[in-house]
């Protein structure tokens, strides 16, 4: 396996008490597979990113317990000059504000070369012809001429292009892409996920994807986890949940996304909001929402319960999956 999270739990200390971001999740990923990562914002899905990555701001957040098993070696356990090797030559990652990761003062061919030269010890010169091709490989239009243009001289689809082509600069066995489609329009989402989809191929890399956008998964993923306060929720190969989401949760997301046989009618929302991780609700954290709920639900912890009768694995925390899964 080429990444392992195992119990992973991270907070946060705040003036107002502790926030538990992350607690207890569990997932992996192989070579050549992708793991989408869904929720809504704040359900725990870039944080645990970030403390995959090591790039977790600390304080104010803490890794309280878990492991990070990469390539079967812990991240936890390294010192951090060993982990900066593995970060950007081992797992990169895309994040969702391109223009904002990237250097505003320095050209992009700049930016892209310098991976090489720090990681590589190449020339400045043959660092520069290595980013036009990393350009040129993510499908830059004139990538010999842009290279000497800066990041706010690009649209935003062409920056999130050069976020993927700095995160393959080494071609990683890993990448981690968080929201890398966000505020770009439809057509420019399936141009850079099609583009995405079509690297991972090529370099048989380990992809996992974070976003809160069923739509953009559903043609690329494998598998999917279903965040929600910190937990994760469902797991299930991504046609599974499609087809049978086996949690309420679950199934609210894929009834808020809009569809064209339901024209003229009131598009579907989960009613209520994400829990305040401060003081996350007793049993379910699901349950002040949701339409199943049952005085167990406000009471037991629901544990991640396997979903047995089904040919392929998966995994549901809630108490009432049968019912749910009937739907």
């Amino acid at each position: 396996m080429l990444l392992e999270v195992r119990d992973l739990q991270v907070e946060f200390r705040t003036r107002d008490g502790v926030a538990k971001a992350v607690n207890g999740v569990n997932y992996a990923v192989d070579a050549g597979e992708t793991l989408a990562v869904l929720g809504e914002s704040g359900s725990g899905k870039s944080v645990t990113a970030q403390a995959v990555m090591g790039i977790l701001d600390m304080p104010p957040g803490r890794i309280t317990g878990g492991e990070i098993l990469f390539q079967g070696k812990d991240l936890l356990r390294m010192k951090e000059d060993e982990r900066r090797r593995i970060r950007g030559a081992e797992m990169a990652m895309i994040f969702q504000d391109a223009l904002s990761a990237l250097n505003p003062v320095l050209s992009v061919g700049a930016q892209l070369g310098e991976m090489y030269e720090i990681h590589r010890g190449m020339s400045r010169k043959d660092a520069r012809a290595r980013a036009v091709e990393l350009m040129d490989r993510v499908k830059i239009p004139a990538a010999k001429q842009r290279a000497g243009d800066y990041p706010h001289q690009f649209s935003g689809g062409m920056r999130q292009r050069i976020m993927i082509a700095m995160a393959l600069a080494l071609e990683p066995s890993l990448i981690i892409a968080d929201e890398p489609t966000t505020a770009l329009d439809v057509t420019v989402q399936a141009q850079v996920m099609d583009l995405l989809a079509e690297l991972q191929r090529e370099l048989n890399m380990g992809l996992i994807l974070i976003t809160h956008d069923l739509g953009v998964v559903a043609d690329v993923a494998d598998r999917i986890a279903v965040m929600y306060a910190g937990r994760i929720v469902e797991a299930a190969p991504v046609h599974d949940i499609y087809e049978a989401p086996a949690h309420p949760y679950t199934r609210g997301l894929l009834d808020s996304i809009p569809r064209l046989d339901r024209k003229g009618q009131e598009l579907y929302a989960i009613k209520g909001l994400p829990p305040n991780l401060l003081a996350i609700p007793p049993g379910c954290a699901f349950n002040p929402r949701c339409p199943m709920a049952q005085p167990v639900c406000r009471s037991d912890e629901p544990p991640l319960y396997p979903v047995t009768g089904v040919p392929v694995p998966r995994a549901s925390a809630c108490h009432f999956w049968k019912e749910c899964l009937g739907g």
